[in-house]
Formats: structure tokens, C-alpha cells, sequence
């Protein structure tokens, strides 16, 4: 059985992990705090989940989640994740995390900075573009009509086909953007960010956007 590993505590990461065990996945999961901090969360999630330190969650996970701000993931340590398959559900927020000149120039995305601090693992851009309280509820059967879409980008093929069964798992459909540097498609202030979106909708939606100035 696949362990998902999951590094933040808050509305993505619980959330992801609210339908990581309905849908039979183990998860570990760990935040900035202490594992003492998660006893409520871990306690609704039941038997499948339990809290650990961070490096105790990377080492644990087959694949692991960063759930965390942006400006905070260069604080993350680099050796754990080595060879790991990284799901990175970040959108860069300036007033949260203060102006990165890369991203306001649209000389990178969030998912290649991430790859970059992380050289070693293998970054898969997902989770960016649903409201977290509809992870857990918006998951339908393979072939429903309304099945929701959600996007993934990656440079590893490998590790994207890994994340995509995952997230047919939980219930979604999938499109592939390509690599991490077309992951900006589906970020925020593009159209299908937070939208709710069958596949053919939003294969339509990220292949006509124009991409802006981070603002």
C-alpha cells in the first residue's frame, strides 16, 4: 500500500490527507509545530494516519506532498528527499511571500523553484488549482461525465504517471501540461484556477492562456 507523506497541516494538507485515507492510502504527515500538535487531526483521520517530524514524514513517504508556503520551502531539507516523488501544491502569493523577481518577470514557476532547492527528488505540480475543501468532496467514479479535471506538470514521466494514479484514485480526471515550466497554465489568475472543470474543459482552458505579470 502506497504512504503519502505530507508536509503541512493546514487546508491542503489535511485535506489531501482526508482523501488520501478514504481512498485506502496510509499517510504521515508533519508540520512546523511538533507531531504533539496534530493528535486532533490524526484522531479524525483514524488508523491510517499518524503524525511525525518532517524528515520522518519525507523519509516515510512513497510520495510526499508540500503543503507549505512558498517562501518556506527553502527551509526544508534537501538529502531526505533524494529520488522522492514530490507533489507540490504551491501558487506564489507576493503578499504572502514577499516578491520573487524570477516569478515577476515570468522567468520561472513555483514548481521549478521547487525543483531547484529539491535537484534530487522528482517535483510533480498538483493540488494548485482546487479550493482544499473540495479535495476531499469533489472525487467521482472513472467515466462519470461531471468527473472533475485537475492538472499535473512534471519533468519525469515516470513520477507523473505515479501521481496521476493517485489522483484518479481520489477520483479526479487528468491533464498532463507537460513540464514544470508550462505549470504556470494553471496557476493563480489564469482562467481555470479554483474552477471547477471537466477534462475537455480544461484541456481548453490551459491551451489558450495568456500567460501575465505576477502582480
Amino acid at each position: 500500500m502506497t504512504t503519502l507523506g505530507i508536509i503541512g497541516s493546514g487546508n491542503t494538507g489535511s485535506n489531501v490527507a482526508r482523501a488520501a485515507v478514504a481512498n485506502g492510502y496510509d499517510i504521515v504527515i508533519a508540520n512546523s509545530r511538533g507531531p504533539e500538535t496534530l493528535d486532533e487531526l490524526v484522531n479524525e483521520l483514524g488508523d491510517r494516519a499518524r503524525a511525525a517530524t518532517v524528515e520522518q514524514a519525507i523519509r516515510s513517504g512513497d510520495m510526499v506532498l508540500i503543503a507549505i508556503p512558498l517562501k518556506n520551502v527553502t527551509d526544508l531539507p534537501v538529502e531526505p528527499f533524494e529520488d522522492t516523488i514530490v507533489l507540490d501544491a504551491n501558487n506564489y502569493y507576493p503578499q504572502r511571500d514577499g516578491r520573487i523577481e524570477a516569478l515577476d518577470r515570468n522567468e520561472t514557476t513555483t514548481s521549478e523553484l521547487v525543483q531547484k532547492h529539491l535537484p534530487l527528488s522528482h517535483v510533480v505540480k498538483a493540488f494548485n488549482n482546487i479550493p482544499a475543501k473540495q479535495i476531499p468532496t469533489d472525487g467521482l467514479p472513472k467515466g462519470d461525465p461531471s468527473r472533475r479535471a485537475l492538472p499535473l506538470a512534471g519533468n519525469t514521466d515516470s513520477a507523473k504517471d505515479q501521481v496521476a494514479h493517485f489522483l484518479d484514485d481520489l477520483g479526479f480526471d487528468i491533464v498532463d501540461l507537460g513540464p514544470l515550466s508550462e505549470s504556470w497554465r494553471v496557476e493563480r489568475d489564469t482562467p481555470s484556477y479554483v474552477k471547477y472543470t471537466t477534462k475537455a474543459e480544461l484541456e481548453e482552458l490551459t491551451a489558450d492562456v495568456e500567460r501575465v505579470q505576477q502582480v
